[in-house]
């Protein structure tokens, strides 16, 4: 009989999905993406590992060569105390290194392009944030996404029938 993977092997094993921000890809045409730790204090980590964030609303900024990320929102987790509990809502510094922050500035700067949260996880134990290098989409581009997936459905399902109709 094998032994049950405890929860940190488990965690360690892979990733842990905490929080994905699927509105983004609708909205943004993602260009490009990176991979950052986040500095977190106390409590948080054991709210996220409770599945307790939001990274809906959430945006990222380079300010004096250091990646924040604002709007982020890791619930208070209930059984913190004192010094444990820090605001819901404050920036948080993502973790990354000097070039691919160098690379992000002089991309930003160039381009009308904004960084955007996709998603956050635990990976190896250590908590991690998926930033997208991204562009806004126009209306019109929503809707021929749209239309171009509508299209595609439609064909499937009419491939669909055929092959059943067939036999």
């Amino acid at each position: 009989m094998t032994k049950k993977p405890t929860t940190i092997e488990r965690i360690s094993a892979g990733k842990m999905m905490v929080a994905q921000n699927k509105r983004a890809r609708h909205e943004y045409e993602i260009l490009s993406e990176i991979e950052c730790g986040i500095e977190l204090k106390g409590s948080e980590v054991k709210s996220l590992r409770a599945g307790r964030a939001q990274i809906q609303d959430a945006f990222a900024r380079v300010i004096s060569g250091e990646i924040w990320v604002f709007g982020m929102n890791v619930a208070r987790y209930e059984f913190a105390h004192g010094l444990g509990l820090a605001d819901p809502v404050r920036p948080r510094k993502l973790l990354a290194h000097r070039d691919e922050i160098d690379e992000l500035t002089g991309k930003l700067q160039q381009k009308s392009l904004t960084l955007i949260p996709l998603a956050m996880y635990f990976k190896g134990g250590h908590a991690k944030v998926l930033l997208g290098l991204a562009k806004g989409k126009k209306l019109y581009d929503k809707r021929r996404v749209v239309a171009e997936r509508d299209v595609a459905r439609d064909a499937q399902r009419e491939m669909a029938s055929l092959r059943r109709n067939r036999y």
